[in-house]
């Protein structure tokens, strides 16, 4: 019944298999031997039955076993092949052989071995059953199943291990090979099949492998399999097992990746690995050590040939250095050089120890590691290390480490002898041990933390073992030693020199070169913080002007003038009450600054003290000259005067007193003080004149004996707003105040020379200029080069430009003023001397003055015609000028008569009201034009 049913299920799917008519038909005439035989296709489908075989099986007929699978009628059980009947199975002896007609058909005849195995007995069967249950365990323990697979029946055999195997794949009840290939993971389907190819064709006894997944690709089994031939050559059976290696796989592949890893690392480090046995001599090393030695891993290695490649420098204490554990078994650490095969040269760091391998046997075992470029960076910092320990030796600055603590850790032989301290006294002291007591700042600076912060310099004042100051720039940055130890690295700067210099030029910028007294920029300061404190109204202001000092200079020389006023500036500074301060401004001009007037008794009181001092008699060049001074004093006035309202108002009391004769002292009254505020007014429109061409030139002829015009000398003019035109001697002492004579040059100079450049020139003799220079002389800044730039810029020729000095401005020249002047004559200026006669010098001298021209002084010109005096001065000077091959021109020429004695004495030029009062540029221009001017009769 069983079979009946599984038959008409196999024939439905087999699709009609069990054929109906022709079909059927056409198998019944396929012959079979006549004995239990049975004839299926390919697939293991039973398509015929003799009768023999359905009465073998208990069936009533062979169509009962028609459409039955093979693999279900005989199975295996051991070495026994089974048939299934209705009753039970009964052994039966399986042989097949594919039909001589068809070769897709196969026949299969059953022999009952019954009577052979039913004579077994039970306690055989019994332990057949234990031995299979262990073997069943067994498997099961070591996750391995086993598989037995019938070619000729399609029979298949799965261990209950392997079909565990397959639970979760769908192919538990796989009866055939190709359910067991389905069962893998669709990626592997392809490699199954073709394990179960090349097993069906491998020669007998060959054992193949394949690893495959299982169907969801978690699990990893290792496949075997053996065919089995029978004695015609055929495969009868195929055999194997199915081990689940999905763990072992896992830890192969935790083992490569930590090997991979290992071999990255030591790669990366250099590192290779090496053992040893002493007793063969054998060294083996890893990969990376062969390639670290440049030796290929087929070489053989022992240890002489290990120590032949040692540098010969090396070998001997390199052997040396094994020693220890070659002979007593202790750790060894060596770092050597070893020459490559290809020449070059590494340096290996080697570690060694030893162990016992498996048999108990001693070993060598360790490490080598290419140091090679570890030591080039470890050379080069201990060089750049070294190298900057000798630059700190040698460096001039002083430089010293200092710890968190401040406390001097080291230092170079700059800072010790800049300190004057040996380098073992110097450790250890802080920075406040070496800092001046007078410093407040007693510790180190901060490093600035924007390194691209521009910022002062910190300066410290430190202290010498002698006790001596030491004044320095101090340069701190934060630095980390190899340990991790922070400290300071600082640089000591000696500037006391560049400080002394500074207060020096300091000194310089604030007092006078001569007699060492503050000059006008030091009292500027002193009044300006006197005048800023609450007692500023007892502050006084003493103006001291020496009398008839111009007299000692030019009768004397420069020299002397310069002694005398030495002189007096050491008796100021003697004889001043305290309080009080002394001051030179310029010239033959001292200023008195009194801190607290009333607490030296007041401003007369004061002003009485200065007078005495200033009134004494100073020997000068074996001389003894009395010298007294005219003195101006103010007080502030209570509106906010400020220091140098005080000194103009001061200066403007002197003058007053010297108005009043010599040796006078004149206090600034308010109306005073109104005065000197008008002149500062006129000082602001005269600067502002000059800067707009406010002013302007007026031109006086000099003639010759002919009244042909030769010169004509400059005069300036000030056509000012509200008081009409003025003459020079209403703004000059202005300008002087005010310190604008120099601008006032240049600005007549220029403006003269401009104009004088477009006079007509009769008979081809252009006439000349003449410009009286007061702020702009010789020796001043830029003499030369601002002459020379205003003649380029007018474009007058050089030999018309004429430049009268005054004769005190000629006197006692210095060499250099004489060479520029020496320059501008050399390219046709000419200089005069303008007023010569009244500047107190004897007539021996006129031969050193650098001039070409000489004016004789008005008053000697009025009196020649009846004072016999004033007619020998002129005389004189005249023959003298002629002799020495100088011009001689007479100023203030105002009558025929001295026009007619001058000419008889040879003067050379003549210049006055008698022939015309200086005229407007225009009518100048006028006159030039008419020509020669008339001559007046005797």
């Amino acid at each position: 019944m069983q079979l009946t049913e599984r038959s008409e299920r196999n024939r439905m799917a087999s699709g009609g298999l069990g054929l109906a008519g022709a079909c059927a038909e056409t198998f019944e005439l396929v012959p079979l031997p006549a004995a239990p035989a049975l004839l299926s296709t390919a697939d293991g489908i039973v398509v015929r039955a003799t009768e023999q075989a359905a009465t073998l099986a208990g069936e009533t007929g062979p169509d009962a076993l028609i459409g039955c699978r093979l693999a279900e009628l005989v199975s295996r059980d051991g070495a026994v092949s089974m048939l299934r009947t209705r009753v039970g199975r009964i052994p039966v002896r399986p042989l097949s052989w594919p039909h001589a007609d068809d070769e897709q058909l196969r026949v299969t005849v059953l022999t009952d071995v019954s009577d052979l195995t039913e004579a077994a007995p039970a306690a055989a069967d019994a332990a057949h059953s234990n031995e299979r249950r262990w073997l069943i365990e067994a498997q099961r323990i070591a996750k391995v199943g086993s598989w037995v697979f019938y070619p000729e029946t399609g029979e298949l055999y799965r261990s209950p291990v392997l079909a565990e195997f397959l639970g979760g794949s769908g192919a538990e009840n796989a009866t055939d090979a190709g359910s067991m290939i389905a069962a893998s993971h669709p990626e592997d389907e392809a490699r199954a099949a073709q394990f179960y190819a090349d097993v069906l064709s491998a020669p007998e006894g060959e054992l193949l492998e394949v690893e495959l997944r299982d169907l969801p690709g978690k699990r990893i089994y290792l496949c075997t399999g053996r065919a089995e031939y029978n004695r015609s050559g055929r495969v009868e059976r195929v055999q194997g097992t199915v081990q689940d290696v999905t763990e072992h796989r896992a830890l192969e592949r935790q083992l490569r990746d930590e090997r991979r890893k290992l071999q990255d690392a030591q790669r990366i480090a250099r590192l290779g690995t090496w053992e040893w046995d002493p007793r063969s001599d054998a060294m083996r090393l890893s990969r990376m050590l062969h390639e670290i030695i440049g030796k290929p891993t087929t070489a053989h290695v022992t240890f002489d040939t290990y120590l032949e490649r040692v540098h010969p420098d090396d070998t001997d204490w390199v052997r040396q250095a094994w020693e220890p554990l070659i002979d007593r078994h202790e750790p060894i650490e060596v770092e050597h050089r070893y020459v490559r095969l290809d020449g070059t040269m590494r340096i290996l760091r080697l570690h060694g120890t030893a162990i016992k391998d498996a048999d108990g046997e001693v070993v060598m075992v360790g490490t080598v590691q290419d140091v090679t470029e570890q030591r080039a960076v470890v050379t080069r910092m201990e060089r750049s290390s070294q190298r900057f320990s000798d630059l700190v030796n040698i460096t001039p600055v002083g430089i010293g480490l200092f710890d968190r603590a401040e406390r001097l850790v080291d230092a170079n032989d700059a800072l010790c002898d800049l300190l004057g301290y040996r380098l073992e006294q110097l450790r250890g002291m802080t920075v406040p041990q070496i800092t001046h007591p007078d410093e407040r700042q007693t510790g180190l600076p901060t490093p600035s933390e924007r390194p691209g912060l521009r910022r002062r310099v910190p300066q410290r004042v430190l202290v010498r073992s002698d006790g001596e100051p030491v004044y320095c720039e101090l340069h701190t940055s934060s630095s980390v030693q190899d340990d991790g130890t922070q400290f300071w690295l600082v640089v000591f700067q000696d500037i006391t020199e560049r400080r002394r210099a500074a207060e020096a030029l300091r000194y310089q910028a604030t007092h006078d070169d001569l007699t060492g007294l503050p000059n006008r920029a030091a009292v500027k300061d002193l009044l300006l913080g006197l005048l800023g404190r609450a007692d500023s109204h007892r502050v006084a202001v003493l103006f001291c002007d020496i009398d008839n000092f111009k007299r000692v200079n030019d009768s004397l020389g420069h020299d002397a003038g310069d002694e005398l006023l030495v002189a007096l500036a050491r008796r100021l500074e003697g004889g001043l009450p305290d309080g009080c301060t002394a001051a030179r401004l310029s010239g033959d001009e001292f200023v008195i600054i009194c801190q607290d007037i009333e607490a030296v008794g007041g401003v007369d009181s004061l002003a009485t003290r200065v007078s005495g001092l200033l009134r004494t008699a100073v020997p000068v060049h074996g001389q003894l000259i009395r010298v007294s001074s005219s003195i101006g004093a103010a007080v502030p006035n209570g509106f906010g005067a400020g220091g140098e309202d005080l000194l103009r108002f001061a200066d403007a009391a002197m003058f007053e007193a010297k108005r009043r004769g010599t040796g006078k002292v004149s206090l600034a009254s308010p109306a005073l003080m109104a005065s000197a505020d008008r002149q500062l007014q006129l000082e602001g429109q005269l600067r502002e004149a000059l800067n707009n061409d406010g002013l302007v030139l007026h031109y006086q002829p000099v003639v010759n004996s002919e009244g042909v015009v030769v010169t004509a000398e400059a005069l300036v003019r000030w056509p000012h707003p509200d008081r009409g035109m003025l003459a020079p001697d209403a703004f000059l002492p202005v300008a002087e105040q005010g310190d604008l004579l120099r601008e006032l040059d240049r600005w007549v100079l220029r403006t003269a020379l401009r104009e004088a450049a477009t006079w007509p020139a009769r008979n081809g003799r252009p006439v000349g200029v003449a410009v009286n220079l007061a702020g702009l002389v010789p020796g001043g800044p830029e003499f030369v080069d601002g002459v020379a730039d205003i003649v380029a810029e007018t474009g007058i020729a050089w030999n018309r430009v004429i430049l009268e000095l005054v004769e005190t401005a000629l006197v006692d020249l210095p060499s250099r003023t004489r060479h520029e002047m020496g320059e501008l004559v050399a390219r046709g200026v000419r200089f005069a001397v303008d007023d010569f006669g009244t500047g107190y010098s004897s007539l021996a001298r006129l031969k050193d003055l650098p001039a070409q021209i000489i004016k004789v002084d008005r008053r000697f010109v009025a009196g020649v015609g009846g004072d016999a005096s004033d007619f020998a001065v002129a005389r004189a000077v005249v023959d003298m000028a002629r002799a020495m091959g100088r011009q001689c021109v007479a100023e203030g020429v105002e009558t025929a008569t001295q026009f007619h004695v001058l000419c008889g004495v040879g003067v050379d030029a003549y210049q006055g009201w008698l022939f015309s009062k200086a005229l407007p540029a225009r009518e100048f221009r006028d006159l030039l034009e008419r020509g020669p001017m008339p001559i007046p009769g005797a």
